[in-house]
């Protein structure tokens, strides 16, 4: 089963502001069809909400220049995904740059301890004797453990970005702009923009001088990583970090990711950051250690920061090839399974680290909520599951509906609108797979189970150029709320040819030119006719380089297809 899909053209909005007068008109259309003006589209830092409206700030930074004063041992505590792993080298690089010489950090394992604070992470952390323990991209739901924190008579500060459950944990500060009360106007900052806020904060309470700008390519890598929203304040940020990383002026570690990745740092984009670095530092939580990933991030040493990208980069190599084999598991146990409303996966065999790329992919080829389980570790009786959500379905809602349907069912559960994790037991997976698959047919209607492909309309035939499609690349930071332009138009199909048996490679046809374009993993075994529809981005061709361009598709149907206007 695939999902049903259909092209829907956003209504044209007029350009209106002050915009540089080097963007091409397809440009300043895209932003404005997006809600911004010639100021907003590439907002700056100059532009950035001030932190003084996120609540507990002033009580975080209390504890932190007292803890600096005094000399205190500060332990952040990262989490094992790419915007923990930023968080966590943000803190640590920030701390040590507004004067704090005795910072030390921690990871979870994945495996070993599940995920964020918990008192058995605590109890192996005793040893390093902290005075303040800070919780980067987590901790809002982390009660156990703060509670075990606080019984060793450390000091906790939470930073987080997570939304809360029905009570807060007993930290002695939290910073998160999605905990009740909080004014702070933008919800979407990730874990590492938050610790970025505090430590802004910080350094206008020290009176110092620090040059915190230089922490903005790892708040870019993972507030893409992580996919939050890009509003206004996180595309500022963003840019930002891509400029400096542009420049040549990226951690060292970012500079290794970028090289062994095969991307030039010149060209980066935020798909490069989605596609390329953030999946080789996430794949270090996923199968071994986050403190790979992490010491990436904190050493300034070339040589040694190439060999850790390396290892990096093969770890990913594994994740990929481990994630194949789920993949293709999950695809067909499918028929054995309803689907109509979500998909509800889980395989004894299967990794915990890898359930969350499983459930995304399943996501996407179905437009349904997914959710894949893995056991905690090998034969356990506790599963460990990640759950991705398609638009209009609040994933971490819908859990709270379980939850409070069935108590005790699920062990612990945290997330977001669109992605989720949580525990139950191993003998409580199928009530909890009907239970899901119930509120998902309470809660989603037949619009929302077809997939719309939004479209910024069609290209003229003087646009099919090298400069527009520069100018989209460059002009814009592009992601999750604030999307990549997509065009839809006809074209005649002059011939096609079957990649790696998944892929089409084609040449099509418009107004007496000729374009080469590519569909992943568009083959279905049937020939393409002789003219489609397509929804399709326009890139450099870097294969072809100078002035060749692709047309990279996102989707391909019957020319006679209406599109919704």
């Amino acid at each position: 089963m695939s999902a049903p899909r259909r092209i829907v053209r956003r209504p044209f909005v007029e350009p209106v502001g002050n915009w540089p007068a080097h963007w091409p008109e397809v440009l300043r259309r895209v932003h404005a069809t997006r809600g911004s003006d010639g100021r907003s589209a590439m907002p700056k830092l100059a532009d950035l909400l001030p932190p003084s409206q996120l609540k507990g700030i002033d009580t975080a930074i209390a504890l932190l220049a007292e803890a600096i004063a005094r000399d205190a041992r500060i332990l952040v505590v990262g989490d094992f995904d790419c915007d923990g792993a930023t968080a966590c080298a943000v803190a640590v690089r920030g701390l040590r740059l507004l004067g704090a010489r005795n910072v030390v950090h921690a990871v979870p394992n994945r495996i070993v301890h599940g995920y964020g604070l918990t008192p058995g992470l605590v109890a192996e952390l005793v040893g390093l004797q902290p005075d303040l323990l800070v919780t980067v991209d987590h901790g809002i739901a982390c009660h156990a453990g703060i509670a075990a924190a606080k019984a060793l008579g450390w000091r906790v500060l939470v930073t987080d970005h997570h939304l809360p459950g029905p009570t807060l944990p007993p930290a002695d500060a939290i910073v998160n702009p999605n905990q009740p009360g909080c004014t702070f106007p933008s919800k979407a900052l990730a874990g590492v923009g938050v610790m970025f806020y505090l430590l802004l904060a910080l350094r206008a309470r020290l009176g110092v001088q620090a040059e915190l700008a230089s922490l903005l390519d790892l708040v870019a890598v993972g507030t893409v990583a992580d996919m939050v929203p890009l509003d206004a304040n996180n595309r500022a940020l963003v840019g930002a970090g891509l400029r400096r990383l542009r420049a040549g002026q990226g951690c060292a570690g970012l500079n290794a990711l970028i090289e062994v990745s095969g991307r030039r740092a010149a060209t980066l984009s935020t798909t490069d950051i989605g596609f390329a670095i953030g999946p080789r530092i996430n794949a270090a939580g996923r199968l071994e250690d986050m403190g790979i990933g992490i010491e990436c991030l904190l050493n300034d040493d070339p040589r040694q920061v190439r060999e850790l990208a390396s290892v990096l980069h093969g770890i990913n190599e594994e994740r990929r090839a481990l994630q194949t084999d789920m993949q293709d598991m999950a695809e067909s146990s499918l028929d054995g399974f309803d689907t109509r409303f979500a998909a509800c996966l889980f395989d004894p065999d299967w990794h915990p680290g890898v359930v969350g790329l499983v459930a995304s992919k399943l996501k996407e080829k179905l437009h349904r909520p997914a959710v894949a389980f893995a056991p905690a570790e090998p034969d356990s009786d506790v599963l460990r599951g990640s759950a991705r959500s398609i638009p209009g379905f609040h994933i971490r809602d819908a859990l709270a509906l379980v939850d409070a349907r069935h108590p005790g069912l699920i062990t612990r559960f945290g997330g977001h609108a669109m992605a989720a994790g949580m525990s139950l037991p191993r003998d409580a997976f199928p009530t909890f797979r009907d239970a899901f698959a119930d509120v998902a047919r309470e809660r989603l209607s037949a619009d929302m189970l077809t997939e719309e492909l939004r479209s910024d309309g069609a290209l003229a035939a003087h646009e099919f150029h090298i400069d527009t499609a520069l100018a989209l690349r460059d002009g814009g930071h592009w992601g999750q709320g604030y999307p990549e332009p997509l065009f839809d138009g006809e074209f005649e199909m002059l011939g096609f040819r079957v990649l790696k048996e998944r892929h089409l490679k084609l040449e099509l046809g418009l107004d007496g030119k000729r374009f080469n374009a590519i569909q992943f993993n568009g083959w279905n075994d049937d020939a393409p006719p002789s003219r489609v529809r397509i929804a399709y981005r326009i890139v450099p061709d870097d294969y072809r380089g100078g002035d060749a361009i692709q047309l990279v598709v996102a989707h391909r149907e019957p020319a006679s297809a209406s599109v919704p206007a």
